[in-house]
């Protein structure tokens, strides 16, 4: 059941609204066929009552010998008329008994009878025959104003009445007010359709303006991860919308001011503390004594790299290369073969061209990087690239030792290193793997290392196609 039930905000408001619309056509159906059931009743009541009427007038007026032709020619299979020397003993089946009194006050008033000639009515009410006498709003019992109170001739369906005449015989009627026809009619069912579909559709439309703003809210913020310097998210919709999307605004324009004080504070300490470096280098080649110097040398060169490295990664986040369609396994390739031609033991698999809109430079960066992992704590790095149906996915396998389990999320973090497999002297600051992990985050993608079961490391560089 759970699965039937939409999980979008869109889906939800859109179902709330569609029941609650169906509920209340189905009630208002009810009740409009109801009432009108009793309309119709009431019109043939009355009808039915002056048909009476003028009828007992014309026996009453017609010579002896001449009533009973006109009473066999009256009768019919739904209307009944006779003529009786005695009274016959009506009982009336309708409860209140108020129809009954209607029909015998408007009969003495028709045909100006006295208090000593009062006619004999029964009826059998049935103000809602499709339910049994039950209303689906008010339930059994007397009918409210609005909900079929028509007049006295509206609350019955069978009636019969005996009128004395004025020789002594009674007249004797029974007839049945006429059906009102099928309660969902053709008309009725189009009419009802064509509401249904234009409350439909003005529904989806108004779920969709309303819930559309935070559809765009929700793209934004995860454009946001990948793109810090995309375009403000258009203040539209409720005042709702309106304050989240300004607030998403500015958190991100303060995101983007930290980003970039954080670049400029980098360059400048780069830049104020090479100053000291290189009179710390003028000083240190003045040293005669030559181990020491070159000692001194070295750890400057050292400090001066790590400085030039923080400084490029801080960049790096900070600036946004142009996107543009590009084959990766074409630029995975050129990878693999400068490093090829320089010495370093890396292979590629073939494979066949990958399209991928991204950041080629950047990308290129963060492949070299885990190429350059590989061959230095893990011997030989050997690439493959495969497609996916929403992906592609990049795998560089070593032959190294590997990384403890406990130490595969950490090596991440920036100048962090593993001392058993990864010391100062192979090279390196810490950088690579989180100037890689940056890189194909921005672009939405997943960078994950694992040990593989017969030795070595793995590296799975995942990419959306459509990043």
């Amino acid at each position: 059941m759970r699965r039937l039930f939409p999980q979008s905000l869109f889906g939800q408001t859109l179902l709330v609204l569609l029941a609650g619309l169906l509920i209340s056509n189905l009630a208002g159906s009810l009740i409009y066929n109801s009432d009108r059931e009793e309309a119709v009743r009431a019109v043939g009541g009355f009808a039915i009552a002056q048909r009476i009427a003028n009828l007992a007038r014309l026996i009453q007026d017609t010579p002896h010998d001449r009533r009973q032709r006109i009473i066999t020619a009256l009768n019919d299979p739904s209307f009944h008329v006779s003529l009786s020397a005695e009274a016959p003993n009506l009982v009336s089946k309708d409860d209140r008994g108020t129809v009954a009194d209607a029909v015998r006050d408007f009969l003495i008033d028709q045909l100006a009878l006295g208090a000593e000639r009062k006619p004999q009515v029964a009826v059998a009410s049935n103000n809602f025959p499709a339910f049994g006498g039950w209303h689906p709003i008010m339930g059994r019992g007397p009918m409210m104003h609005g909900f079929g109170a028509f007049g006295p001739f509206g609350g019955f369906r069978d009636l019969r009445v005996a009128i004395p005449l004025a020789d002594g015989q009674w007249l004797s009627f029974t007839t049945a007010v006429p059906a009102s026809g099928p309660a969902f009619s053709r008309q009725f069912l189009i009419s009802m359709a064509l509401m249904a579909i234009i409350l439909i559709a003005v529904s989806v439309w108004v779920v969709r303006r309303v819930t559309a703003p935070l559809t765009s809210l929700s793209a934004a913020a995860e454009r946001l991860g990948t793109d810090l310097n995309a375009p403000p998210l258009p203040e539209t919709g409720t005042i709702e919308t309106r304050k989240a999307a300004r607030a998403f605004n500015t958190m991100q324009a303060r995101l983007r001011g930290l980003v970039e004080n954080r670049t400029r504070m980098l360059a400048a300490i780069s830049h104020d503390l090479r100053t000291p470096l290189t009179l710390l280098r003028l000083r240190a080649e003045n040293v005669t004594e030559a181990a020491e110097r070159d000692k001194m040398l070295g750890t400057i060169a050292e400090m001066d790299a790590m400085l030039a490295e923080t400084l490029r990664f801080a960049r790096d986040e900070a600036t946004a290369e142009p996107r543009r369609r590009t084959d990766l396994s074409a630029l995975l390739a050129s990878v693999v073969h400068d490093m090829a031609d320089a010495g370093a033991p890396v292979s590629m698999k073939p494979a066949q061209p990958v399209i991928c809109e991204c950041q080629p430079g950047a990308i290129k960066r963060a492949l070299t990087n885990l190429l350059d992992n590989a061959v230095k704590y893990g011997k030989q790095a050997r690439a493959t690239i495969r497609p996916t149906p929403k992906s592609v996915e990049i795998v560089i396998d070593d032959e190294g030792p590997g990384i403890p389990e406990e130490e595969l999320k950490r090596v991440f973090e920036p100048f962090y290193r593993v001392e058993a497999s990864r010391s100062r002297d192979t090279g390196g600051i810490g950088l690579g793997l989180a100037i890689a992990l940056s890189i194909i985050h921005g672009h939405g993608g997943r960078l994950t290392l694992s040990n593989r079961p017969e030795g070595g490391l793995r590296a799975i560089v995942e990419l959306p196609i459509a990043a």
